[in-house]
């Protein structure tokens, strides 16, 4: 862990049927996050991170993909190479 981390108890609370806990304002507001957060399970335990809004959709990937004009002649090379 460096310097920057923090570590901080937080009490599970029941919502409903579920559980969760309370973030402190001033996290929030140092990472920005409101509204979703996306949760990933990891090795040691649970990592939150702020959704990406710069994350482009498929339709918005494609779109840009296609913009780029980007030479695929050889990819034909590349698929009959024999690797499967």
């Amino acid at each position: 862990m460096d310097q920057t981390d923090e570590v901080r108890e937080v009490k599970l609370i029941a919502i409903g049927n579920s559980k969760g806990i309370r973030i402190p304002k001033a996290m929030l507001d140092k990472y920005g996050w409101d509204g979703w957060l996306e949760m990933e399970e990891v090795a040691d335990g649970v990592f939150l991170r702020g959704r990406d809004s710069a994350k482009m959709s498929w339709e918005d990937t494609y779109k840009a993909m296609a913009a780029e004009a980007e030479d695929w002649s050889d990819l034909e090379v590349a698929v009959s190479d024999g690797i499967e």
